[in-house]
């Protein structure tokens, strides 16, 4: 017998039902044995700093964050990593033995990984890249694309102002396009990124034509449910290769399975079904 508590780890949003975060991690914590714990948490938004402060006296080694609190963290956290404050938003925490915050943004690794799994020979400095939308995962994805070698990243949303606020901030090597043009910018491109939550289960689907785009591009959707989009459908029908939005998921998870659980985890075929079926 010991006296010790078992890790306690979690994801915090508002609302949280629809997250597979806790199916994901319970699913590790039961294949490698560890006695430890991952919990969808809700906290309202005016109860978020004071929740999230607390949970380190409950045992809690670290959290994910989900809608709408990737933003909201960074300023109340006590270190954040260079990439969490390049990209604005952070979706990782690990608290220290004292009780600090540390904020980390762990999307961008995860869709870089995702990618290379799905399709080993693909480089991001082969040619320019179209980011359709604007909001957080977008941020993650232009950092990693920019740091990857990508020679310009194309940026386009339905509000223009966001577009234009993320090529301002990423500078250099973007270019911002106005929606209207989205599908025209798709030609030359290499990498087609969907950020938008366009063609998700109870959304509208993502209809922009995929014609102009080359058949040697790579088209991604960071949607996973489901995990066919109709913009995948099509992109496929038209010879790209395509890569779903459930390896971005499973691989921004292991950085923080690692540092709450002590183990570093493998992303592979039993994880993914694990997570589908949840």
């Amino acid at each position: 017998m010991t006296d010790e508590a078992p890790p306690l780890a979690g994801v915090v949003g508002w609302p949280i039902a629809q997250s597979r975060s806790p199916a994901l991690h319970t699913h590790w914590l039961k294949r490698y044995g560890i006695s430890g714990y991952y919990i969808p948490l809700g906290i309202r938004p005016q109860d978020f700093e004071s929740g999230i402060r607390a949970l380190p006296k409950l045992g809690f080694k670290g959290v994910n964050l989900t809608i709408p609190y990737k933003e909201t963290i960074l300023s109340m956290a006590d270190g954040v990593t260079d990439r969490a404050s390049l990209i604005g938003a952070a979706n990782t925490v690990t608290f220290r033995a004292d009780g600090s915050i540390q904020a980390d943004n762990t999307d961008g690794i995860g869709f870089l990984q995702s990618v290379r799994a799905a399709a080993p020979d693909w480089q991001a400095a082969d040619g320019p890249a179209l980011v359709i939308g604007a909001g957080g995962a977008a941020r993650a994805i232009v950092s990693a694309l920019l740091t990857a070698g990508a020679p310009e990243v194309r940026i386009t949303n339905r509000t223009r102002q966001k577009a234009e606020m993320l090529t301002e901030h990423f500078g250099g090597r973007m270019t911002h396009i106005d929606w209207s043009k989205t599908a025209t910018a798709m030609d030359g491109a290499h990498t087609i990124v969907n950020t938008t939550a366009l063609g998700m289960i109870g959304k509208p689907p993502l209809t922009i034509s995929v014609d102009a785009a080359p058949t040697t591009a790579l088209a991604v959707d960071i949607v996973y449910n489901p995990l066919d989009t109709d913009f995948l459908i099509r992109a496929r029908a038209h010879g790209l290769t395509t890569v779903d939005g459930l390896g971005m998921l499973l691989h921004q998870a292991v950085p923080g399975f690692e540092s709450w659980f002590n183990h570093r985890p493998d992303v592979d075929d039993a994880l993914r079904q694990a997570v589908l079926s949840a």
